[in-house]
């Protein structure tokens, strides 16, 4: 199988994820976690790691259309782990699938774009730490933020007395809040690691901690909204569409430092 016949086989996969929430009677007591969830979420991670897999299997790559699909195969890996124990939260694919549909077509899109190779001279194991971590906080912020999303979406349609069919597919907004202040706290967590292994690596290859780029002020910057967001929470309480607000602005700042900026160097200036 070709490059492109496996890449969009892989977007195919993600289809199902968005489609089945349409198909489903919407209502706060609908039990979505039934045979078909369960099968579509596992073709969608299935198809996803494969190609993801494939792409990584000669070494690392850096090109925005990889990192794309990581953080795509590494988001419904979650997903699928974070539905096992929540209900409400299984709910979110009706906001979460379509986005996946949305982030696979743009990867699809500019995976000729070519990638540059990697300058660091940090020792292995940071640097597949700092990976690590630094995918798996992306992903995880990008649940935060579907959960963020539907906060929104469900309190603007209260305050407007228009409940929609997409709103009643979605957690109730005191479930999504409880979700959303979770997934932040989680992701401030494993931020924080990575803005550490990040200072590590740059110490080792000889640089600065203090030496500031794009991608580090944006992601330092992310951490300190994350923080300052549940610092805030903890304090007056902060919660519904204005926490939503933050939290996507956080989310936002993520996306410019780690696929933004992989799409200037690789696309605009390649």
């Amino acid at each position: 199988m070709d490059n492109l016949t496996f890449n969009l086989a892989a977007l195919a996969a993600l289809l199902p994820c968005a489609i089945l929430p349409l198909k489903r009677s919407p209502g706060p007591a609908e039990e979505v976690r039934d045979l078909a969830f369960w099968a579509v979420l596992a073709a969608a991670a299935a198809g996803s790691v494969a190609w993801t897999w494939a792409q990584f299997s000669s070494g690392w790559q850096t090109g925005i259309a990889a990192s794309l699909w990581i953080t795509i195969a590494t988001a419904y890996i979650l997903f699928i782990l974070i539905s096992m124990v929540s209900a409400a939260f299984a709910r979110l694919l009706a906001l979460f699938g379509p986005y996946a549909v949305v982030l696979g077509s743009i990867a699809t899109i500019w995976a000729q774009a070519p990638a540059r190779a990697g300058t660091t001279k940090a020792a292995s194991v940071w640097l597949d730490l700092h990976i690590t971590v630094s995918v798996a906080t992306y992903a995880l912020v990008t649940l935060a933020a579907m959960a963020a999303l539907g906060v929104y979406s469900q309190e603007r349609a209260l305050k407007a007395r228009k409940p929609s069919r997409l709103t009643a597919m979605l957690p109730s907004v005191a479930e999504g809040e409880a979700l959303q202040l979770r997934l932040l706290m989680a992701s401030a967590l494993i931020l924080g690691v990575g803005l550490i292994t990040g200072a590590v690596i740059e110490i080792l290859g000889g640089g600065s901690i203090f030496q500031l780029n794009h991608k580090i002020f944006l992601s330092v910057l992310s951490f300190a909204v994350i923080v300052g967001l549940l610092i805030v929470h903890r304090i007056i309480g902060l919660a519904g569409r204005r926490a939503a607000r933050y939290l996507l602005l956080a989310y936002l700042l993520l996306t410019l430092g780690y696929p933004g900026v992989k799409f200037v160097t690789d696309v605009i200036l390649a």
